[in-house]
């Protein structure tokens, strides 16, 4: 997906696509969750739908649950849930950022000083 070092850095127009098409990606998987999210506190959690959103979009961004939870299932639905959303935080923000860091390496061409020399 990436370039090689070998390779000239792509033009400024093929990274800037991109980004956006990674970043189009993230979004897609960030709303997901929160639909998935928000759903599940709304069914499972027995709160409103505008309390399931902030929780979601709260546990998403790394903040952590606003309500609390009476029955086991919601308890465990929040558990598991803050689980996911920690991962979903992570690699939401890696594919965001990769490309910027992997043209970063190759422009100053930190991959090549990383290979042994040839003998």
């Amino acid at each position: 997906m990436f370039d090689y070092s070998k390779i000239p850095l792509p033009p400024r127009r093929k990274f800037v696509r991109r980004l956006v098409v990674l970043g189009r990606f993230s979004l897609i998987l960030v709303s997901v969750s929160l639909c998935i999210g928000t759903l599940g506190f709304h069914l499972i959690g027995r709160i409103s739908w505008l309390d399931a959103f902030l929780n979601s979009c709260m546990l998403i961004g790394g903040m952590g649950p606003t309500a609390s939870f009476d029955t086991p299932a919601s308890k465990l639905f929040a558990s598991f849930f803050a689980l996911y959303a920690g991962l979903v935080f992570l690699v939401a923000g890696g594919i965001v950022f990769a490309p910027l860091f992997h043209r970063l390496l190759h422009r100053f061409h930190i991959e090549d000083s990383q290979q042994p020399p040839k003998s």
